[in-house]
């Protein structure tokens, strides 16, 4: 299993147990140029955040987390969506371990 697989069920484990409405977007997914094609056409898009939690905290409109394993970092498509969804009032963050994401969560539903 990847590294940046086992943060990212650690992160679901937690943001179920907190019972926050919020979803994984699968986009690493391969799949076959057939397959991707229908995906496009279907609405998949490149770059958007791991975990979406769609429950506004009073300050924003929702949290978008970007989980990554050192030394990798966000692609240019992941900026991009993270900036739009700034603009559109949402908190971002791109977090480096579970514990990084504790904390952004935690404060997150604190504000």
């Amino acid at each position: 299993m990847h590294k940046e697989d086992s943060l990212q069920m650690a992160v679901a484990r937690y943001l179920d147990f907190l019972n926050v409405t919020w979803c994984h977007v699968a986009n690493e997914r391969k799949a076959s140029f057939q397959a991707g094609a229908r995906l496009k056409k279907k609405g998949v898009k490149p770059g958007v955040p791991d975990c979406i939690i769609f429950q506004a905290n009073g300050t924003h409109n929702g949290l978008a987390l970007e989980l990554k394993i050192k030394p990798n970092k966000p692609t240019d498509n992941q900026k991009e969506w993270l900036g739009k969804l700034k603009k559109l009032n949402w908190k971002d963050a791109v977090v480096y371990s579970f514990d990084e994401a504790k904390v952004v969560i935690d404060e997150y539903f604190k504000a």
